[in-house]
């Protein structure tokens, strides 16, 4: 009796982290509307950018920001290159533009470091963070500044959109990861809506520069930390979707996965450093940061629980069918994971994608633990 009690138990955690919350999150959005402020004031805006070994996209991403729809004498960018060995630095210095502010580091000290000393240079009221990878669309910023009418406002993110260019993306992983984000972004935009989302993207997301923390130096995922700090501070961090930025998915699972690994790790580090937001009597978003944050990082220990549990009810024939059910779900993941180099078909995909992000969160949990996650750059990407 007490092995069947903890089988539901725990089948409803699970069912309540993938879709108990979103469905909730979905009916309260429908009744609770917290809508935002906005105009079209073009205040002065600072583009911030850390870049390391960037020398086959920096030049890209550099002329994709001059052509910006911004007033040009309202606009500059910030770039440190920091510790880059190949030709980042050489291609930034002699790029051709007065809106280009460059700073150099000469050792690999991490984002966090590069992204605290960029801050204390800027001049604009708003700050857009971003990456060198993916390219924004013309009327990102202007979508941006827009919510800072709002007073409440502290933190802005836009939305990220997978573009695949090789049949390699559009293979496995790429289409998993398509459904993923879909998903991220639909609980990302209901949180805003009736008050705040606790991350941003980082491809783009935008803050009021007066509210900026200092990062610490071992921070892994800023792009969570800052709008987390922000919203301590009593303001809002909201959802864009007109601003939008554009990535290519990754084309090997191997590469997906040392990526999520150190930004679970990262989300680890979250409940450190913010204990308070877990309170429901003092945190906004004490609800969301359970059920988004702890619940999802945790889950894969819930599933190889209940799969466990499971392995000890299978005479009852219930409980048989529900263990024939989630091994047939891990092998069709498996056998995804062994295509390589085929053509993908089905929706194996789903299965393959779902075990690779737990086991990411798995792994996550762990090297948070013996603190094997560093700050300084290490490229998940080719």
């Amino acid at each position: 009796m007490l092995l069947q009690i903890l089988f539901w138990l725990i089948l409803a955690v699970i069912f309540y982290t993938y879709a108990g919350y979103a469905l909730i999150l979905f009916l309260l959005s429908r009744v609770i509307k917290k809508p935002v402020s906005k105009d079209q004031s073009t205040p002065k805006v600072s583009v911030i950018i850390s870049a390391f070994n960037e020398e086959k996209n920096i030049e890209k991403k550099l002329n994709n920001l001059l052509a910006i729809d911004y007033p040009m004498d309202a606009l500059e960018i910030l770039i440190g290159s920091d510790g880059a060995w190949d030709k980042t630095d050489q291609i930034i210095s002699h790029f051709p533009s007065s809106q280009v502010r460059f700073y150099k580091f000469i050792r690999n000290l991490g984002k966090p470091s590069v992204l605290n000393d960029l801050v204390k240079e800027a001049h604009g009221a708003i700050v857009v963070f971003t990456d060198v990878r993916q390219e924004i669309h013309p009327k990102s910023i202007r979508a941006l500044v827009a919510n800072f009418a709002d007073p409440a406002v502290g933190c802005v993110s836009g939305e990220l959109y997978f573009k695949a260019e090789t049949e390699a993306q559009k293979g496995t992983i790429g289409r998993g990861m398509g459904v993923y984000w879909n998903y991220e972004k639909f609980l990302r935009k209901r949180e805003s809506e009736i008050g705040s989302m606790l991350g941003a993207t980082g491809a783009i997301y935008a803050i009021r520069r007066k509210l900026f923390p200092y990062i610490p130096d071992d921070i892994l995922v800023d792009d969570m930390f800052v709008p987390l700090a922000i919203i301590s501070q009593g303001y809002r961090a909201v959802f864009e979707s007109e601003a939008r930025a554009f990535d290519r998915p990754s084309e090997e699972g191997r590469e997906e996965f040392t990526r999520k690994v150190r930004t679970l790790a990262g989300n680890f580090q979250l409940f450190v450093q913010f204990p308070h937001l877990f309170h429901p009597f003092k945190s906004p978003v004490a609800w969301q940061f359970f059920s988004h944050r702890l619940l999802r990082v945790t889950a894969p220990f819930f599933l190889i629980l209940l799969f466990v549990i499971n392995l000890f009810l299978v005479t009852q024939p219930f409980y048989l069918i529900c263990f024939v059910l989630q091994s047939l779900f891990y092998g069709v993941a498996a056998g995804e994971a062994m295509k390589k180099g085929r053509n993908k078909r089905g929706i194996g995909y789903i299965a393959y994608t779902f075990c690779l992000l737990n086991a990411a969160a798995f792994a996550g949990f762990f090297r948070f633990l013996r603190g094997g996650q560093k700050a300084a750059w290490q490229k998940a990407y080719k």
